[in-house]
């Protein structure tokens, strides 16, 4: 079997869109900072991530019934930052976060959220697939460039990374 070293290595090659994810189970927000959100299908609109079971925030996902992905921009690096941080309270700037009236949590700071509900999960080693049907969204026709994580450090893409 390949080594999880070996494994992780060819993968820090391949960049990724950077997502923070954050639910209410019903005990209080949690959140994560993922680079595995992926759209699957737009009729219906589904979305999957892989959630660790390392993840602090594992236990309280896995009983939410509904989530919210948060696409970050370039300028939303700290955002990503602070969710990927364990062993802090990632809400406790009350002013970078508000409830939907739904009652999910949203970050003030990310200009696109996809708000769904968990359809299905699937064990998958040592993480859980998860998969959300959206069910509203916010995109503002503006939006900035995207914020992508690289070879362990964070990167943006633009007009100047396009290739002709």
């Amino acid at each position: 079997m390949l080594p999880a070293e070996q494994f992780k290595a060819a993968f820090r090659n391949h960049p990724a869109g950077v997502a923070v994810v954050t639910a209410d189970p019903g005990d209080g927000p949690v959140g994560l900072t993922a680079s595995s959100v992926i759209s699957v299908s737009a009729n219906p609109p589904l979305l999957v991530f892989s959630l660790s079971a390392f993840s602090s925030a594992a236990p309280a996902l896995a009983r939410a019934g509904t989530v919210v992905v948060h696409l970050l921009g370039a300028d939303q690096v700290q955002l990503a930052k602070t969710f990927a941080t364990g062993g802090i309270d990632r809400f406790a700037d009350t002013g970078s976060w508000s409830r939907l009236v739904t009652g999910e949590p949203v970050l003030a700071g990310a200009p696109i959220w996809l708000r769904g509900r968990i359809v299905d999960r699937m064990e998958a080693g040592d993480s859980t697939v998860v998969a959300v049907q959206v069910l509203q969204a916010r995109a503002p026709e503006q939006t900035p460039d995207p914020l992508v994580y690289h070879n362990r450090s964070w990167h943006t893409l633009g007009e100047q990374s396009a290739l002709a």
